[in-house]
This record gives structure tokens, sequence and C-alpha cells, in this order.
């Protein structure tokens, strides 16, 4: 669907009731839609069965007793993403801030229902509701040709509600965006290193230096990832104190190998590895890290780097190196060096840019990498990698 939304829904706002909207409010639902749309309509069955479904939310504005508007969002089963199907005020109510009033209480019941982003869709002729959604958080991630029955296309919006919620609550964490496609693992570290020690140079050399001291020297294809002994050596030299959790140390990656000489080769690194952080007393804890051990070190101030599979993000088993930023009671928030296109799939996580072929141009892309949300819940199945089912995560602390 979209939204109704013309230029003045952006001024200051009277006095407005919000409530979630009944059987009663049939008429008035119905009245709201012929008058706000020609195209596309819900129908008043279809509105009856939103006010009824478990998994929609029927939101009404009202003023003077009046209802002047109205939103609906909808609930996908097993996605962490809410999508605004409707949006609408009277063209007496416009001109008075209802519609971004209904759209952030939309946002907010939608956050309690364990949805963490908001995803809308809006005809490419809107310019109105585009301006809005914008000032509201919301960034433009692709397009459907042809959506509506005039034949417009519609931009498709998205917003991480529970990142934004969050925003102004957290402390500043630095956020460095990889510059190869094989330095997640250097990258992640330079974050939880910078956010303990503001002189920590925070540029590419470092960041290749880092990968040189860590790598595997091979992976599935291409170069080698970075292992968690190898990461917490890079640490250590850099006079930061370093502890390991990890469920196994030896053969990480070589599942994903095929050639017996590669394998050979990984093996001899690892060895290596383990060799060397025994001489430089690196504690090295073979089981994974808990929860709460994870928000205590937090509490603490100290940096959190853990290795995650991107098939949640992308649909590929890859190993990637994500910082840990900060946990509340619902979530852990990451740091995402990978800073790529932002774009998401439909239940509401990022795509590889490959997998995206008709996005729009994204805006402030960046943002979408820092302070991603996770719900705790959902952590335990992205946190795991490879046949082995890895977990290891690395616990930075300022050097003595």
């Amino acid at each position: 669907m979209g939204a109704n939304i013309h230029a003045g829904d952006a001024t200051e706002v009277g006095a407005v009731n919000l409530r979630l909207a009944t059987m009663q409010d049939l008429d008035a639902l119905e009245s709201i839609e012929l008058s706000c749309f020609e195209n596309d309509r819900l129908s008043r069955r279809r509105m009856s069965y939103w006010i009824k479904a478990e998994h929609g939310i029927l939101v009404l504005a009202e003023k003077a007793d009046e209802i002047v508007g109205y939103g609906l969002v909808i609930l996908r089963k097993g996605s962490r993403s809410a999508r605004l199907y409707s949006l609408a005020v009277l063209a007496k109510a416009r001109g008075q801030n209802i519609a971004p009033a209904l759209l952030m209480k939309l946002e907010e019941l939608a956050l309690n229902e364990q949805r963490l982003f908001m995803r809308l869709e809006v005809a490419e002729d809107n310019p109105a509701a585009i301006k809005m959604y914008k000032k509201l958080g919301y960034r433009k991630f692709g397009i459907y040709r042809q959506y509506y029955e005039t034949g417009a296309d519609a931009l498709r919006f998205q917003k991480p509600i529970q990142q934004t919620n969050m925003a102004n609550t957290m402390k500043y964490y630095p956020w460095y965006k990889q510059t190869t496609e094989f330095t997640c693992g250097p990258s992640a570290l330079m974050m939880a290193m910078k956010y303990l020690q503001k002189n920590t140079r925070f540029d590419q050399a470092t960041e290749i230096d880092i990968w040189r001291h860590a790598t595997t020297i091979f992976m599935t294809s291409g170069h080698g990832g970075c292992h968690p002994l190898g990461l917490a050596l890079a640490g250590h030299e850099r006079g930061f104190e370093v502890e390991v959790y990890s469920t196994q140390v030896n053969n990480l990656f070589v599942d994903g190998v095929r050639s017996e000489h590669k394998k050979s080769i990984m093996r001899i690194v690892e060895q290596d590895f383990i060799e060397q952080a025994k001489e430089a007393g690196i504690r090295v804890h073979k089981n994974e890290i808990q929860l709460a051990q994870i928000e205590k070190a937090l509490a603490k101030g100290f940096g959190i780097i853990c290795l995650i599979s991107t098939y949640q993000f992308d649909g590929k088993k890859t190993p990637h190196w994500v910082a840990i930023t900060h946990a509340d009671d619902r979530c852990l928030y990451l740091h995402d060096p990978d800073g790529g296109e932002g774009f998401y799939n439909e239940t509401g996580t990022r795509l590889d840019r490959n997998n995206q072929s008709d996005a729009g141009e994204s805006e402030d892309i960046d943002l979408d990498y820092q302070h991603l949300p996770i719900l705790k819940e959902d952590f335990a199945s992205l946190s795991v990698f490879g046949k082995s089912k890895l977990r290891t995560c690395l616990v930075i602390k300022p050097g003595k």
C-alpha cells in the first residue's frame, strides 16, 4: 500500500489522541479510506480483518472526538521486521503533524512486539511523504516497479527502530569500515582498541598489518580470514590484554577448503598461533562465552569482538568478525565493519550487494552498520560458524 501524505504534515501537532482501532470504528475507517485514496483502497472487510488480526496493529488518530487518521502495520510471523501497510490523514487535519505521530506510535508498538525494523513502500511521485520518512530516519533501499494500480513505482524504505530508539543512550563507540573483503577481523579489533585507547591508529596500513599477523593464509577462496588467536596476538603486540573464548582452536576453517595442500599450510599457521599465544601468556578459554559474561565485560568498559556467520545476512556461510558495542535488556548491539550497500531482505536482515539488483541509491548507509541490534535470543544462532559449530569471542582490555 502507501501513504496519503501532503506537504503540510510536518508542522506543530495539536492535542491528538492515538489508540488502537475497534470494530466500532469501521464506519470512520471506511470514510477515511474513501476520502484519502482513489486507488489501492482497503475494503471494509479488510479493515475488519486487520482490527481483529493478531499479526496487525491498527492505530487511530482522534482530534476533538473525531477520527482523522489511521496507520496500519503488519507483523510477519518469524520476522524481526514490521511493515507499514497504510497511513492516511483526512485533508482537514493535515498540517498538524498527525502522520508522523501515528508512525512513531506504530514504531513503539512494533518494538513492543520484538520487531527491530520498520519497512514501508511509498509512491515515487509523492515527495511530501518521502521527505517525512527521511526526516523520521527511514532510508531508501530498493524499488518495486509498477507497484500501484496507477502504474507508479514504489520506493522501499527501512528504519532500524530499536537502533534508533537506543541511539541517544549509547556511549560513543568508534566505527571503522573495512577496506577489503577479507579484513573484517582487523577492522573489528581496531574498533575495540580505539574504544579503549583513543590514540589507536585507525587507517588501512594498520588494518593490513593486523591481517598479516592474524591471517590463516587460505579460506574457501581468495585471501585467508583471521584466526582468533592471531587477532589476540595482534592485540597483545599493541599493548592490550586479550582473553580468547573459543570452543576449538584447531582446524577452525579447514572444512571449507578442498585442497589438502592448503589445509596443511593452515594447520601449520594455526599451530604457530597456539605456541605464540602460550608464550605470550594469552588466556585461552576452550569454551563459548556466555551472554552474562559479555554483558559483564561491556559493563566494565572492555572491548569485545565476536565471530559470526553471515548466513542470516546474505545467505552465505562466511565467517565474519564484528564488535559488540552495547547490551540492554532486549538486545546486543554490533558494529559491523562490512559497510557494503546496506540493503535488507524480507526478514529485515542485510543482503549482500549482489543479491539486490534493483536497489535504489542508498543514503547515509554507514549508520546502518553501527549499533546494529540483535535480539539476545537470536545471538546464539548468529554467533556459530561451520560444521563444527565454532563459537569464539575476544575480550580486549587495556594493557597493564
